[in-house]
């Protein structure tokens, strides 16, 4: 499914509604270029789990964990990890095949330890639509 946004509150709106209707071991990967918006989209996704506090990227943990929503959220950015086996060090299996929501952002630096039921999500400018334009493609993945 390919969705196209024209505000920052529509891709914030379509992380939300993607979020409300999540569920428990419910794996997202996340993959787009710097400011294309998807803190944003985070945003959304996890207001739509009803957590209320500000979520900001992990960029210097890999991953941060909200427990006081509808579900626990484990948002994951993992830029800057410089060996795969640091996912291990962090309890990576614990979170993302555990009982809440795991969203992860740079998820195609480290495809080969993805979950192969996920919902794949890249999200791509194009400037010649607009400043703010953005081209979601979500995708289900199944075993």
């Amino acid at each position: 499914m390919i969705i196209e946004t024209r505000s920052a509150e529509q891709t914030y709106q379509l992380g939300r509604e993607l979020g409300s209707k999540a569920n428990k071991g419910q794996v997202f990967t996340l993959v787009g270029d710097l400011g294309v918006g998807k803190t944003v989209f985070t945003q959304g996704l996890a207001k739509g789990l009803e957590i209320q506090e500000p979520i900001n990227s992990p960029t210097f943990t890999i991953v941060q964990v909200y427990d006081e929503g509808r579900l626990p959220f484990y948002h994951f950015d993992v830029y800057r990890i410089g060996d795969i086996s640091e996912m291990d060090e962090i309890g990576y299996e614990d979170y993302v095949y555990g009982e809440g929501v795991s969203l992860i952002e740079w998820a195609n630096l480290i495809e080969e330890i993805l979950p192969a039921r996920r919902t794949s999500i890249i999200i791509e400018k194009d400037l010649e639509q607009g400043f703010d334009y953005r081209r979601i493609t979500i995708e289900e993945r199944k075993a």
